[in-house]
């Protein structure tokens, strides 16, 4: 069951003003210039850190208080910590782009804000208001942004993430909580050009479950994964795609939402179930495939429907989105008992258009005709 919380594109207050209220504090060792050149040159997706981390700390007494920018550094937790023990924490994933102009902007992090307050709630964590999920970022990317990278598809990959601080050892609801968000410069995700994948089809292990955190952004979805991702590799395949509990409908990779793509020009995606993550990159594909003229439909795909009109040619492309890779090409099929080729192994061509329209509204270089981007800096 979903937690009914929408995103709000107003803020209470002028950014400016949200931005005011996180004290910055400097690093008294930022890293120097040429080091921070260096990196930039070659940036590896989430291996370089930039000098600086924005926080916000909770109390059930206090709410939400000490708003700040600081050293990005090692957190001291006590060994008794909740979050080590319990589990209870989510997070986040947007990029920060440089326009060529110098300015710096974001895409849908209201959606981002909402999600994330979604993912609390299931968890059991406080609520963070959008005022302060955007201000959080902007106050971060401002003291940070000579680390914003530039050149085809290079961003400022941000991070936040909340988990129970509080020692103790009992299973309840931490009074205790942290709010961080990092940053790590990025280049292009296919660092030799965009390449399709091959997925295997995991049918004895599932990603989440009905009434479970499928549709919270948590670390323990993605540590079931794992294992999985591990033996995917081990055939042969690059990702893993996960069915529903009864092992009939697709649902997810283990990071990405799925699209198919037929014929006929129609598009279908899995309908969010309530064990699927309902992804940014995934509403605004939909959007932008219906400006075009696609049909798209929600709906639970059978596996094997879907393996049958990739034979008969019903089915011509499918990809993956997320917000690391954006889209992604899907080339092979595999599974226990069948291995299937998607367009002969190459990229489709809606699959193309469509991330080339995604990321130049990212980037600044298509009209973002639906007010998607955020200016931080």
């Amino acid at each position: 069951m979903s937690i009914p919380l929408e995103a709000s594109d107003i803020l209470s207050s002028s950014l400016e003003d949200l931005v005011d209220l996180f004290d910055v504090r400097p690093s008294d060792a930022p890293r120097p210039d040429h080091e921070r050149e260096a990196e930039l040159a070659s940036p590896k997706f989430g291996a370089v850190f930039t000098d600086h981390m924005a926080r916000v700390s909770y109390t059930a007494d206090r709410g939400w208080y000490d708003r700040r920018v600081e050293k990005y550094g090692p957190l001291q937790l006590d060994p008794a910590t909740a979050v080590l023990h319990y589990a209870q924490e989510i997070f986040e994933g947007l990029k920060a782009y440089k326009h060529s102009d110098g300015s710096i902007w974001t895409f849908r992090p209201e959606q981002n804000a909402a999600r994330f307050a979604r993912s609390a709630a299931r968890l059991a964590l406080p609520a963070l208001s959008v005022d302060d999920f955007i201000a959080s970022l902007a106050a971060l990317v401002r003291t940070d942004s000579a680390w914003v990278p530039t050149g085809e598809e290079a961003s400022l990959y941000l991070r936040p993430f909340m988990f129970a601080s509080e020692p103790f050892l009992g299973v309840r609801s931490s009074r205790e909580v942290d709010y961080i968000v990092i940053a790590s410069p990025v280049g292009p995700y296919f660092s030799g050009g965009v390449a399709p994948v091959s997925i295997w089809v995991e049918r004895d292990f599932a990603r989440a479950a009905a009434g479970g955190t499928g549709a919270a952004k948590c670390g323990g979805n993605y540590a079931a994964s794992l294992l999985p991702q591990t033996q995917a590799q081990a055939r042969g395949c690059d990702q893993v795609c996960f069915l529903d509990g009864t092992g009939t409908y697709l649902e997810e990779l283990g990071g990405m939402n799925v699209f198919v793509v037929r014929a006929d020009g129609s598009v279908e995606t899995p309908e969010l179930t309530g064990s699927i993550l309902e992804g940014v990159t995934r509403s605004s594909i939909i959007q932008l495939l219906q400006d075009g003229g696609h049909e798209v439909r929600q709906r639970q795909i059978p596996l094997d429907e879907l393996l049958a009109q990739i034979d008969d040619g019903t089915v011509t492309e499918v990809f993956a989105c997320g917000t690391a890779a954006v889209v992604t090409p899907i080339g092979r099929l595999a599974g226990s008992n069948f291995d299937k080729s998607i367009s002969d192994g190459a990229a489709g061509s809606l699959t193309m258009a469509i991330r080339e329209e995604l990321t130049g509204i990212q980037t600044g270089a298509v009209e973002d005709r639906h007010g998607w981007l955020r200016r931080l800096a």
